[in-house]
């Protein structure tokens, strides 16, 4: 059976000499693994359309265990991405998070279009705070939002100077462990989750960026339980 979708590239790899198999998440079916014939070759008709990040529409044969491009037009390249190191660095990190996430066969259409607006802000600008936001919104949306308006164990809403994986979200002095965060921090985390994403993505490069940014690459990995590994291609000192 034939269908049509709209996806994403998340990734790529080998298939025989002259095919890849393309890992999509798509707009109407979730994550999607299909077979690109021939993409390899030189003469190949949709190879350049098909690298990760691409933006797509494709049709493709619905197979038994893996499906088959049988069309793809490009919708955006996200050529300024792919311009910067930098970007590309950061772009890799939202698709190997976005590929962990994702379950094949489990429509999330939230997640696509999670996705392609995080790519579009970091194809417009790209500040620090573009990942970890994107990180903060993933774990929001699968149901790990952290709790961030007061103390995660007591309730308390004291000075909140912690942050713990485990208790999930802040905690008070009297409840402290897991990492001390500052007052800046706290206010960060909350204009990310609390409807003022805008003007966070537009925060400069300091301290208070840097420790949520990290504090976004431990949340992930630990929700995954694993270690993400193109986070290694950003600054984690």
């Amino acid at each position: 059976m034939l269908y049509r979708d709209e996806g994403i590239v998340l990734r790529t790899y080998k298939l025989g000499e002259a095919d890849r198999i393309i890992v999509f998440v798509t707009r109407g079916r979730g994550k999607v693994r299909a077979v690109a014939k021939g993409v390899r070759k030189t003469k190949s008709k949709f190879g350049s359309r098909l690298e990760p990040m691409s933006h797509v529409a494709l049709q493709l044969y619905e197979g038994r265990e893996l499906d088959i491009v049988t069309q793809t037009e490009s919708i955006d390249h996200f050529r300024v991405i792919r311009d910067d190191l930098d970007r590309i660095a950061r772009a890799s990190a939202m698709l190997e998070a976005v590929d962990q996430m994702a379950q094949e066969g489990e429509v999330n259409p939230r997640l696509f279009q999670m996705l392609l607006g995080g790519l579009r802000a970091l194809a417009d600008h790209n500040g620090p705070v573009v990942v970890p936001a994107f990180f903060w919104k993933l774990l929001a949306l699968e149901g790990y939002r952290p709790i961030l308006d007061a103390c995660a164990e007591c309730g308390s809403e004291e000075p909140l100077v912690a942050f713990d994986l485990e208790s999930g979200g802040l905690l008070c002095a009297n409840d402290r462990r897991g990492t001390a965060v500052s007052p800046e921090v706290v206010d960060l985390l909350r204009r990310i989750l609390g409807g003022q994403l805008g003007a966070a993505l537009n925060e400069p490069a300091s301290a208070t960026t840097t420790d949520v940014e990290h504090l976004a690459i431990r949340a992930m990995e630990h929700h995954l339980e694993r270690r993400l590994k193109s986070v290694t291609l950003l600054d984690r000192a």
